[in-house]
């Protein structure tokens, strides 16, 4: 396969994968060595099949995506985007990001994914963080509006496209692309250039910028090949939007190393049951979506998907008792997985692993992931502590650093060891287990307690939607643990209410884990990718 020119694989004697590196030249380039050369070998070959809210439908073949990103490309160069410039790409699920994001690979200019739904202030912070010079867009109203202030705030940013209209004042992507020549020369890249920054989320303080490099495509084989599993020919359907890293994860580089097509449902506001229906008509053949996803579909019932054959999650932390309820309707059990923007797959049920519900899995063999304590030793089976990794000489797959204007910094990097600020522990098969951010454990009466467990527990009470779990000051305690909820439909918030939900919890957990106070709230303060903030009173 396709993939194999990129890598070295070794396996054990059950066929899980127990070594695993990259080789690549110098000069390796995704748009290139990969889009180019299946386009070369198989030009009718599927890459992407597109599908609107409003049941438009568009499929591209990897010649389609060559030709495509190569006008994309010279339209680029001809409005001046150069080598090392930084251009945002807001566009959502729109087709026009697959082939946008390779033409800026080959040019070797840095694409910057961001989510539509940014602020003015957010998207000036992002543009005066690191340089942006240029920005593509979908076409909207009020997107448009919002990119004429950020202009006024930026004056750096010169250039502004908009997918298919030309709109106010801004150039047309579709118009400059159409008049654009087809043929390009091969541009001078190398592996280690900078290709493409994505800004933490976090759940404090002003986002990062994390940059990764053009390896950063090839560490995406793990993901896609030996834990999506997706398949030479299949259809592989991730959950995401453009503007965040799962899109890398998911749409794009590890599927289609693996000749994988990349199956994107366009919507506007989710509904599983049409999610299914997509899942079902398309023949989609693997899957990967967040729990928050998971939970939908469960609750609506009645799945079957009979062409999928693999379904995986990562985001946050899936709930066994979701993942069962999955199981017990479409035969598929959920492999979870577990990485940051700053790296590629960490953890994960990798091929030919025995899949433990609730479990992150185990270290995959690309990266030296290990647990260590405050005191920087290592803890016992069951006990907590930090997730982090020890880089090999290469440092593929992690990041090149935090980008700050023209200028790279690598702090979570601290005496050769890349730290993740998660907290796990290990049970006696090797397996982690999640226990929460490591600035969210909670310190209460000489225990450590992660808030994961406590909040699982509290959303399965009939009257509780969502549930946020911290440590409060407590004058005895140190600190004491609070549950923030917000309730279901038509569920009057009450005292009564309070002292039933923290019973119902309590009655359940062990006694340090006990829930002392409890808040009702309209809604939980999330990022912008759906995770919840923990520091909110």
């Amino acid at each position: 396969m396709y993939y194999q020119e990129f890598c070295n694989e070794e396996f054990g004697p059950d066929g899980v994968l127990t070594k695993f590196s990259l080789r690549y030249a110098d000069n390796y380039n995704f748009g290139y060595d990969v889009v180019d050369r299946i386009a070369e070998q198989s030009p009718a070959k599927r890459a992407l099949v597109w599908l609107s809210a409003e049941g438009e439908e568009r499929v591209f073949s990897f010649e389609d995506i060559h030709r495509l990103s190569n006008k994309a490309a010279n339209a680029f160069l001809a409005r001046g985007i150069k080598k090392g410039d930084r251009v945002m790409l807001i566009l959502k699920r729109s087709y026009e990001y697959w082939y946008a994001v390779v033409a800026l690979h080959k040019i070797g200019a840095v694409a910057v994914p961001a989510s539509h739904m940014l602020t003015l202030e957010d998207l000036v912070y992002r543009i005066h963080k690191i340089d942006i010079s240029a920005v593509i867009a979908i076409s909207d109203e009020s997107l448009d509006q919002l990119l004429e202030m950020t202009q006024v705030e930026c004056p750096s940013l010169k250039t502004i496209w908009t997918t298919r209209e030309n709109t106010h004042g801004f150039f047309s992507l579709a118009d400059d692309v159409e008049q654009a020549s087809d043929q390009l020369d091969r541009q001078p890249t190398r592996a280690s250039d900078l290709m493409i920054v994505y800004f933490t989320s976090g759940t404090t303080g002003y986002p990062k910028a994390v940059a990764h490099n053009h390896l950063y495509t090839l560490a995406h084989i793990m993901t896609a090949k030996y834990w999506q599993q997706v398949e030479d020919g299949g259809l592989h359907l991730t959950v995401a939007d453009t503007g965040w890293g799962k899109a890398s994860w998911g749409k794009i580089y590890g599927q289609w190393l693996l000749g994988a097509a990349v199956m994107v449902f366009d919507f506007n506001s989710f509904d599983s049951r049409q999610l299914g229906s997509v899942i079902n008509h398309y023949q989609v053949t693997s899957f990967c979506a967040p729990p928050t996803i998971y939970r939908y579909m469960v609750k609506r019932g009645g799945l079957s998907f009979p062409t999928l054959k693999h379904a995986t999650s990562a985001g946050e932390y899936l709930s066994p008792e979701i993942a069962r309820q999955f199981e017990e309707q479409t035969g598929l059990s959920v492999a979870e997985g577990y990485g940051q923007t700053e790296t590629t797959l960490l953890i994960a049920h990798l091929t030919g692993m025995k899949i433990q519900r609730g479990s992150m899995g185990k270290p995959t063999p690309f990266y030296n992931v290990r647990l260590i304590k405050e005191d920087g030793t290592e803890p016992q089976i069951g006990e907590p502590g930090e997730i982090v990794i020890v880089p090999n000489e290469d440092h593929d797959g992690l990041m090149v650093g935090y980008l700050n204007g023209g200028k790279i910094s690598g702090d979570t990097i601290r005496n050769g060891i890349c730290h993740t600020g998660d907290s796990a522990w290990t049970d006696e098969e090797g397996y982690y287990w999640y226990n929460g951010r490591v600035d969210d454990v909670i310190k209460t009466g000489g225990f450590r307690v992660g808030p994961v467990e406590i909040e699982n527990i509290v959303v399965e009470h009939p009257q509780v939607a969502e549930c946020s779990v911290f440590g409060v000051p407590d004058p005895l305690r140190g600190q004491a643990i609070k549950a923030v909820v917000v309730l279901a439909p038509n569920v009057a918030p009450t005292e009564d209410l309070k002292k039933d939900i923290r019973q119902f919890a309590n009655s359940r957990l062990a006694m340090f884990k006990h829930v002392r106070l409890v808040d009702f709230v309209d809604e939980l303060p999330k990022t912008f990718n759906g995770k919840r903030r923990k520091k909110i009173m």
